[in-house]
């Protein structure tokens, strides 16, 4: 898939989650220099900030799509660390002032343990004081846009079908994607299945809270008033600070 991921993602908010990084950190008050992007894909988010001077560290569990952000940063001559890893088992990043992980990254992680797992290797990877910025799939949008529901899209490079079947759990669902790539002679198929769950913000309120985390900032789609959230909103954005006292 990080083959086409990029023409696949091209209408993708990125500049919306680079504005809402940015405003988000000011809004707060924190000076921040280090900012490690978790899930970073092909890097069009991690490269966007090293633009605007941050040190970025991008982590993504993917070496193939590692590939890509490294030649983006290259390109660019930006100064990105790359770190080929698994959320579950991070290691090795430590004192970084923000942590991002944006695109439902963390909807991917769909049981408890491990979502425990990631809250508490993201408090070890922060200062205290620094920031966990992240979005996930709103239990709405996931029962009322994404189950039991087919898309589809025809380009001539590249086409897709797409069915999303709901879990057992509430907020479960399930991604059956076959894709139809053109090399100008002919189309090659190829086929991802990808499984997410979703679940209540007072349930990820509880994790955080767990892992050492406060809750400084809620609200749905990109929206930078605290707890501007409607029964409607379909991707949510928390902001959580580590605490002292973990």
């Amino acid at each position: 898939m990080s083959t086409i991921y990029d023409r696949l993602m091209n209408d993708a908010p990125y500049d919306q989650w680079q504005s809402f990084t940015i405003n988000i950190i000011s809004q707060l008050g924190k000076t921040v220099e280090t900012i490690v992007d978790l899930g970073c894909g092909t890097g069009q988010i991690t490269t966007r900030l090293a633009r605007k001077g941050y040190h970025m560290t991008g982590v993504d569990y993917s070496s193939d799509m590692l590939s890509y952000a490294e030649q983006r940063a290259s390109m660019e001559r930006l100064p990105v660390q790359w770190i080929h890893q698994d959320l579950n088992n991070l290691n090795g990043i430590i004192n970084q002032d923000v942590a991002v992980s944006y695109c439902d990254v963390m909807n991917y992680v769909t049981q408890e343990d491990e979502l425990r797992t990631v809250f508490q290797n993201v408090a070890d990877s922060l200062k205290i004081g620094g920031l966990f910025i992240f979005d996930v799939h709103s239990l709405f949008h996931v029962e009322h846009n994404m189950v039991n529901q087919t898309f589809g899209e025809v380009n001539d490079d590249v086409s897709y079908i797409w069915f999303c079947s709901e879990g057992e759990e509430q907020g479960e669902m399930y991604h059956d994607l076959t894709f139809f790539v053109s090399d100008q002679e002919k189309y090659s198929r190829f086929d991802e299945f990808h499984h997410q769950r979703t679940y209540s913000i007072d349930f990820y309120a509880r994790l955080l809270n767990d892992a050492g985390f406060e809750i400084k900032h809620l609200s749905g789609d990109f929206s930078l008033k605290n707890e501007n959230i409607n029964a409607e909103s379909e991707r949510m954005f928390i902001v959580a600070e580590k605490r002292s006292d973990k």
